[in-house]
């Protein structure tokens, strides 16, 4: 059938990897957000859950309700730096949900939570755009060679969506220009 994305291989082993560098995209702001709101456990809880399943969990209930939970604490925070921080809690739940279709808009399964993270670090020094770029380079040295391989197989990342989605867009670049390992 026409206008159908063909599928992408994706082993369980390839989701885990692909959560477990989400995860610690997430982890590295995760203060910005309970300096924020330091009763709230939901961002913190969604990247437990993450992790859980990165490390030979199952993907199930604990990971969507993680998920939104974070996008509603996200919603009750008091400043947009520690809601870029939830949201990439979120980002870091959902990315276990990464679709094996050739689509670009599941890049943002796999580059959302450290696009989120770096948008969080933008935002605490003013909205310093050098800030967010330095944080993405630390990314590209945190993404394991199974992650970028996966990422390798998908189309490049979507336009739109703002700083968050160019970021997302700076991160697939750099990523994509690295070698696979053998």
């Amino acid at each position: 059938m026409t206008g159908e994305a063909s599928e992408i291989a994706l082993s369980k082993q390839e989701l885990r990897e692909v959560t477990a560098f989400a995860a610690a995209c997430a982890e590295a702001v995760l203060e910005v957000f309970e300096g924020d709101q330091p009763d709230d456990p939901r961002p913190r809880d969604a990247i437990g859950a993450a992790w859980e399943f990165a490390r030979g969990g199952e993907r199930g209930k604990a990971l969507r309700d993680g998920a939104w939970a974070a996008l509603k604490a996200a919603k009750s925070a008091d400043t947009e730096a520690a809601r870029e921080a939830a949201r990439a809690a979120m980002a870091a739940a959902g990315a276990a949900y990464l679709h094996p279709l050739a689509k670009a808009t599941q890049v943002k399964h796999i580059l959302g939570s450290a696009a989120h993270a770096a948008r969080a670090t933008e935002l605490l020094a003013d909205d310093d755009r050098n800030v967010g770029a330095a944080h993405i380079g630390q990314t590209v040295h945190r993404a394991t060679p199974a992650v970028v391989d996966v990422l390798k197989r998908f189309p490049p990342a979507p336009s739109g969506g703002g700083r968050v989605g160019e970021l997302i867009r700076i991160l697939d670049a750099g990523l994509c220009a690295l070698p696979l390992a053998d």
